[in-house]
Parts: structure tokens; C-alpha cells; sequence
């Protein structure tokens, strides 16, 4: 009785810890990148569909930046510590388009970070200009502290 006891404790702490480490995982919150830029998503669904806005710190077009909307989606079908998901933001100031992939982790000093790689498409006026079109890089977001 006692070793079937201590099973099921040991068995349910680590399927805690398990636990704990998924919600640690949560979109839903303030964060910044790299280069400054800020975004926060507002709100998430069960199914693990968010929403929120984008602000850029950097743009290539002298258009003024403006906060811009982001939806997208957190890998849902099985829930392990590390979710992977992706978001697109399209942009209030230019004619493009920002898709966003990446996988949310805990590092060494308990922070959690999003390392996110994007696709920038940009509108150009004919196929022939197609090969300027679309910009690769990566990012990586820490949350931002409640004030």
C-alpha cells in the first residue's frame, strides 16, 4: 500500500510539473524583440486561436508606423511544454505582409522566450520585380514585466 502511494505521488508530481511547465507557455501577455519591436496578444481561445497587435520598432517604408493587428494560432493537438505556433501581421502603414513561426521555451534562468523566424512579402508593381519581394529573419521575444 505504501509503495503504490508513493507511486501515484510521484507519478502525479511529475505530471504536474509537466503541466506547469505547458502554462507556462501562455501568448497572452506583453512581449518585446529584438530589435525593440512590441506585441502583445490579447486574448486566446481553446482551440488556441489569438489575437492582438504589432508594434514595429523598425520599417523599411518612411510611412509613419502605426500599431498594426496580428492573428494566429498555438499548436493545440498536443500539449508539451515547448507549443510551436505562428501569427500573421498585417501592417496599417505599408501594402505587406508579415507571417511569424516559432516555439515558446523556458531558458536556464526560468524566462520565458519566443524564437520566431518571418517572412516579410512586400507589393511590387510586376512579376518582374517578384524577386525583391520577400524578406527572411528571425526574431526573438522576451516578455515585458507588468509595470
Amino acid at each position: 500500500m505504501v509503495q503504490a502511494t508513493l507511486f501515484f505521488l510521484v507519478l502525479s508530481l511529475a505530471l504536474g510539473a509537466h503541466g506547469l511547465s505547458a502554462k507556462q507557455c501562455n501568448l497572452v501577455g506583453r512581449w518585446v524583440n529584438d530589435l525593440g519591436s512590441n506585441m502583445t496578444v490579447t486574448r486566446m481561445n481553446g482551440e488556441g486561436n489569438f489575437m492582438g497587435f504589432y508594434h514595429t520598432a523598425v520599417t523599411a517604408t518612411d510611412s509613419k508606423i502605426k500599431v498594426s493587428p496580428l492573428t494566429g494560432s498555438l499548436q493545440r493537438t498536443n500539449l508539451k511544454a515547448n507549443p510551436t505556433f505562428g501569427f500573421t501581421v498585417n501592417w496599417s502603414f505599408s501594402d505587406s505582409i508579415t507571417v511569424f513561426t516559432g516555439q515558446c521555451f523556458v531558458d536556464k534562468d526560468g524566462k520565458l522566450v519566443l524564437k520566431t523566424m518571418w517572412l516579410l512579402r512586400s507589393h511590387v508593381e510586376n512579376i518582374e520585380d517578384d524577386w525583391k519581394a520577400t524578406m527572411v529573419g528571425i526574431n526573438v521575444f522576451t516578455r515585458l514585466e507588468s509595470q
